[in-house]
């Protein structure tokens, strides 16, 4: 149902909790590493059969040059969720600007950076989902009110 995308190995570390987030939520997802640089055939031919396999959104997550999120959403016509990652002496501003400035027509939603924006995209993906499925839907709801009562148990 998910696909998230990470060009590297070591991006694995910020893409952890999102995938536990998809875990409690028991949504159906599929890790992938590939490069839009080091494994551009790869990437586009994975991104190409995504469709065909009822997957419904893309989570790609890169850092520094940040090609992955927009190469993905120039071969594929389901929502591409880009974060941020930060991964260069930039702390991710550099991969930031990559991602949100997208040409007319090749549309990705960005993220926050870091573990943050994995988060935030899984939430918004599932956003995305739930338009389909009514009980992502409640899921999302109860979600909410759980953060809600988190906040509120904080007050002392």
């Amino acid at each position: 149902m998910i696909a998230i995308i990470i060009g590297s190995k070591s991006d694995i570390t910020y893409v952890e909790e999102g995938i536990n987030f998809l875990k409690n939520f028991e949504i159906p997802y599929e890790l992938k590493i590939l490069s839009a640089h080091r494994t551009p055939e790869e990437l586009k031919e994975y991104v190409l059969q995504l469709e065909k396999r009822d997957f419904q959104v893309i989570i790609a997550c890169a850092g520094m040059a940040a090609h992955l999120p927009g190469v993905i959403a120039s071969y594929s016509n389901l929502p591409v969720v880009g974060v941020p990652l930060p991964t260069s002496s930039l702390q991710g501003l550099d991969a930031l600007l990559a991602i949100v400035q997208m040409p007319s027509g090749v549309p990705v939603a960005t993220m926050t950076i870091g573990k943050a924006g994995v988060i935030n995209a899984c939430v918004y993906a599932l956003r995305i989902l739930s338009l389909k499925y009514p009980e992502i839907k409640e899921k999302l709801k109860k979600y909410k009110e759980e953060m809600k009562e988190k906040i509120l148990k904080e007050n002392l």
